[in-house]
């Protein structure tokens, strides 16, 4: 069987609001807690995201399909959860510095567009623990997509910003 991997750069561009020392919380009523403000950081950030679909390890499995999707051109309503690889270059071999889980579906009838729901997870380096979620439209192939960071963890915590996708 043919082995089916996509890569992906993903180029981030974030500003984190506020890192996670800054924040103090009112220990009688947390719901009442004040966030401190600090000024804002951006951060650039540059990996590969390894997608594998098929062959002996996937790293994206098909979980749910809507009844017709064998039949549509862009596999509409096909629902797909990844635990994919991120890695400093292209090279599948290369540094692992964390993992991209989440989920992802065929959400356009005329156009392959994914629905991604992803979070970056680093296991590495100084941003070890911590997190990126996106969530939003991957027209997967157009040269270059723009899809939103709508939060994080740990040193991402409070994240916003956007991420640019290419496939290499």
């Amino acid at each position: 069987m043919v082995k089916l991997s996509y890569i992906l750069l993903f180029i981030i561009s974030l500003i984190v609001t506020s890192p996670p020392l800054t924040q103090s919380f009112h220990i009688n009523n947390w719901a009442i807690s004040k966030l401190e403000t600090k000024q804002e950081t951006v951060t650039n950030l540059q990996f590969y995201f390894h997608d594998t679909i098929s062959g002996k390890d996937p790293t994206a499995i098909r979980v749910a399909q809507a009844a017709n999707t064998e039949k549509s051109p862009t596999l509409f309503g096909a629902l797909l959860m990844a635990d994919d690889p991120l890695t400093e270059t292209p090279d599948p071999k290369s540094k692992l510095i964390g993992r991209a889980q989440g989920i992802y579906g065929s959400a356009g009838k005329e156009e392959l567009a994914l629905l991604m729901v992803m979070s970056f997870c680093f296991t590495d380096g100084m941003y070890n623990g911590s997190s990126i979620s996106i969530l939003g439209k991957n027209s997967a192939l157009s040269p270059v997509r723009e899809m939103p960071i709508v939060g994080g963890t740990g040193v991402f915590r409070l994240a916003r910003g956007y991420a640019m996708a290419k496939t290499h």
